[in-house]
């Protein structure tokens, strides 16, 4: 009798630990296909920048510093995004992409400032198409990153929360790490002005 009281409790406790690997399996890949959500708008944020950059060209000649930090940012965010894309969730690769996709929204920021003061730049169909194109892709990338931060508050809070805490650093399920865009310019609130 007490056999069948231990092998039962073996097999429950069997059964126990496969369900929580199963949950954290399930929520973990939850999180990383709500990550790929935003790698695909990121991807076209990125694509639409080198259109902007062109566009703005022609009117803001002597403007080539801002036209310039653009660029770069948009590169460091396309790095950024690659190494956040090969490890989702990891803490050091989604900081770097903050800081860049950040850095890339203030220099995207002071082009659309420049835009104001140029009346034929404001006023040209490509910029006016690209610029309706970029918002609509920020509406979307806000949208897929408030998808990913619950996938992995989710796939967090399983991991955290009894019995799971006692054997998800054992099955090798780390923390994952949420997407803030951070930066003093993202932060700030846009005035408006007539």
């Amino acid at each position: 009798m007490a056999l069948i009281v231990i092998i039962a409790l073996v097999v429950l406790f069997g059964l126990m630990l496969l369900g929580i690997y199963n949950g954290l399996v399930r929520l973990r890949n939850a999180f990383k296909n709500a990550f790929a959500q935003i790698d695909v708008q990121l991807t076209r944020r990125h694509d639409l920048i080198p259109n902007l950059v062109e566009t703005a060209k022609a009117y803001l000649a002597h403007e080539r510093q801002t036209l310039e930090a653009v660029v770069q940012a948009r590169n460091a965010a396309v790095s950024a995004k690659a190494t956040a894309s090969a490890n989702p969730g990891d803490p050091a690769a989604m900081g770097q992409l903050s800081a860049s996709e950040g850095a890339l929204t203030g220099a995207l920021g002071r082009l659309f400032a420049l835009r104001e003061a140029y009346p034929d730049l404001k006023a040209s169909q490509n910029m006016m198409q690209l610029s309706e194109e970029l918002t609509s892709t920020e509406n979307r990338i806000a949208f897929a990153r408030q998808a990913y931060n619950d996938a992995v508050m989710n796939y967090n809070n399983k991991r955290e929360v009894f019995p799971s805490v006692l054997f998800a650093g054992a099955f090798g399920f780390t923390p994952a790490a949420q997407l803030e865009i951070t930066g003093p310019e993202v932060r700030e609130v846009p005035r408006i002005q007539f």
